[in-house]
């Protein structure tokens, strides 16, 4: 019988380490580390029974983690390409772990460090940074997805104060979070407010029953004339471009943690091949078998070599949003791919959480919406080919 090991380790294939300086393959190692030993054990018991990974907000603000591409405030101010290796270990691990980290960093305190006020940057970030307080991001709203512009939580002012209403659903992190970064209408145009967990008229309420995503905390959340005094306004922002401008650094994120599903989806399911015999041989010998594996593999690497080029460019400092659409669309939608045609290789085995493959193929069918669906990101991409909109 032929050797079941494989010949080559899945990534040394295409030398994807050689690409990278000795600071970016530490911090890669590390948290490949922490995810193998403190994650990975429990990941497929936290998906079962619905545990957000909430609970190791200290040991990820330990490990430097949370908002770690922002820099002063107690972030650790790495380049994008580290962080984008860090969402590839996180998300190898679980989704709703590169979810959380991305939600608290590019969005949270992202919203905070490049919009707030010293005092708002001084109040929040070195509590997020450590994983001693927990944030969120209210934009999206029950009938108002793909649309931001159309929502309807509203900030009318009361004198000095200003007053909130509306929802917000669909929300990472809702329920745990100590802050949360709220949009809302104003007669000023929309703007950003920073509402504290313990604001009266504020409340969060967990979405359950979800097929997807489980292991992460989704709420809604509810704005019932919540008064909030002047300075809770974000100061920087005004108009749309001030939350757009967050998501873009979430979707960045996106992109490199996708691969780490999808890695971690080929990783399992090349072990599952070279062990499982049928017809008195392992099926990792069968063309077919070889044939999903090779393609697979294949848009793995190109995934991993443009999520690097977009980290390249994003510390160059001239990326541009269409670039981060492209690549969300297309690793996303790969990644997914990926996860699916390794469930067939693994045939029955491959629906169980005794392997990984099914819980990552569930959980890229949340990431595959949320940030701007594919549609939106085609679209994006359509209007920087044509110069034209099709969506306004």
């Amino acid at each position: 019988m032929p050797s079941t090991a494989p010949a080559t380790e899945l990534i040394e294939l295409l030398r994807f380490d050689d690409l990278l300086n000795d600071e970016e393959r530490l911090i890669q190692k590390t948290v490949r580390s922490f995810v193998s030993d403190k994650v990975k054990p429990r990941i497929a018991e936290w998906f079962e029974n619905g545990e957000s990974p909430g609970e190791r907000a200290a040991e990820l603000g330990q490990l430097g983690l949370l908002g770690m591409h922002l820099r002063g405030y107690g972030c650790a101010g790495t380049s994008a390409v580290s962080y984008g290796l860090a969402c590839i270990e996180l998300e190898a691990g679980d989704s709703g772990l590169r979810s959380f980290v991305s939600v608290q960093g590019s969005l949270s305190m992202f919203s905070i460090w490049k919009y707030g006020s010293e005092e708002q940057k001084q109040e929040w970030l070195p509590r997020l940074a450590a994983g001693e307080a927990i944030g969120c991001f209210g934009l999206t709203e029950p009938d108002f997805g793909s649309n931001p512009a159309g929502m309807r939580t509203r900030a009318v002012r009361d004198g000095a104060d200003w007053i909130l209403n509306g929802s917000k659903m669909w929300i990472t992190n809702g329920s745990i979070a100590d802050v949360a970064t709220v949009w809302a209408r104003t007669d000023d145009g929309i703007r950003g407010f920073l509402v504290p967990r313990d604001t009266q008229g504020f409340t969060a309420h967990d979405v359950h029953h979800k097929l997807s995503l489980r292991a992460s905390t989704t709420s809604e959340l509810v704005l019932d004339g919540v008064r909030l005094p002047a300075d809770a306004m974000l100061p920087g922002a005004r108009g749309l471009s001030g939350p757009l401008g967050c998501l873009n650094e979430a979707r960045y994120g996106i992109v490199w943690g996708a691969m780490g599903a999808a890695r971690d989806c080929l990783e399992a399911t090349l072990g599952y091949a070279g062990s499982r015999v049928q017809f008195d041989r392992p099926i990792a010998g069968f063309q077919l078998t070889q044939a999903k594996l090779a393609d697979s593999a294949l848009e793995l690497y190109k995934g991993l070599l443009l999520a690097l080029h977009l980290g390249r460019l994003k510390d160059s400092g001239v990326i541009q949003s269409a670039q981060v659409s492209l690549g969300k669309l297309n690793n996303v939608r790969e990644a997914i791919e990926i996860a699916r045609t390794c469930r067939t290789i693994l045939g029955g085995s491959g629906i169980t959480l005794e392997y990984p493959v099914m819980r990552h193929a569930n959980n890229l069918e949340s990431v595959l919406t949320y940030e701007g669906t594919s549609e939106v990101h085609q679209l994006a991409m359509g209007h920087a080919l044509t110069g034209m909109s099709a969506y306004r």
